[in-house]
C-alpha cells in the first residue's frame, strides 16, 4: 500500500493595497494552522476529523481553531479548498507550459506520473473522501467538491485536444473516457498499492491515444 508523507506548504497569494474588493489575506498564523492542519489530514483523512486531537496534533487549540476559521465544518472546507488547489497548481501548470495542445496521450502521461507517485498517496486519499462525501452529503462541508473536481480534469484535458477535435461529441467522450480510466486506476492503486499493473494499465491506454493522433 502507498503510505503519506508531507506535502509542500501553499503557493502564497499577492495582494495588491488599494483594491476595493479584494478579500483580506488571512493572518500568518491562520495560514501556518491550515498547512499543519493538511499535513495532518493527510496522514488522518477528514471524514471523522475532530478538532481536539487535530489540535494537539498541530500544537493549537479547539478554541484557536473555532476562533480562526468559525466553525469545523468551515475548517473543512478550507482543508478540501487546500486540496483542491494542489490539483489546480498542476492543472495550472500543464496549461502553462505548453504552447500548443499537447495531445491527450501526453497529458495522460504526465499526469498518471504525478498522481501516482508515492507522496501523492495522502493527497488521493483526501479526494477520494471529499468526492464521496460530497455525493452522500452534498449539503455538507463537501458540497460541490464532486463536480468541480470533474469538471477541472474536463478542461485541462479539453485544453490540450486539437480545436478539430475538442468541441465534438467525440472529443468530449473521449476526455470524458480517459478522466474514468484515470479515476479508476487511482482507485486501484489506493486499494492494492500495485503501481506496476496499473501504471501498465495506464501505458496501455497511452498508446491507443498515440496512434490515434
Amino acid at each position: 500500500m502507498c503510505q503519506t508523507s508531507g506535502m509542500s506548504d501553499a503557493a502564497s497569494t499577492d495582494f495588491t493595497d488599494g483594491e476595493p474588493d479584494r478579500p483580506a489575506p488571512p493572518s500568518p498564523r491562520k495560514t501556518e494552522l491550515l498547512e499543519r492542519a493538511y499535513r495532518y489530514a493527510l496522514e488522518h483523512g477528514i471524514a471523522g476529523i475532530s478538532l481536539r486531537p487535530l489540535a494537539a496534533a498541530i500544537d493549537s487549540s479547539p478554541r484557536v481553531l473555532l476562533f480562526l476559521f468559525g466553525s469545523k465544518e468551515e475548517l473543512v472546507r478550507a482543508l478540501l479548498a487546500r486540496a483542491r488547489a494542489e490539483e489546480l497548481a498542476l492543472l495550472e501548470r500543464l496549461r502553462a507550459g505548453a504552447r500548443q495542445p499537447l495531445g491527450l496521450a501526453v497529458v495522460v502521461e504526465h499526469l498518471w506520473e504525478w498522481l501516482a507517485a508515492e507522496q501523492r498517496c495522502g493527497l488521493l486519499k483526501l479526494w477520494v473522501e471529499g468526492y464521496a462525501r460530497s455525493l452522500i452529503e452534498p449539503d455538507g462541508p463537501w458540497a460541490g467538491f464532486a463536480v468541480d473536481t470533474v469538471e477541472d480534469w474536463l478542461d485541462v484535458l479539453a485544453a490540450h485536444q486539437p480545436p478539430a477535435e475538442r468541441d465534438t461529441e467525440e472529443g468530449r467522450a473521449m476526455r470524458t473516457e480517459v478522466l474514468a480510466l484515470l479515476r479508476g486506476t487511482l482507485l486501484d492503486l489506493l486499494a492494492t498499492g500495485d503501481r506496476e499493473r496499473t501504471t501498465a494499465a495506464v501505458r496501455m491506454r497511452v498508446r491507443s491515444l498515440r496512434a490515434r493522433e
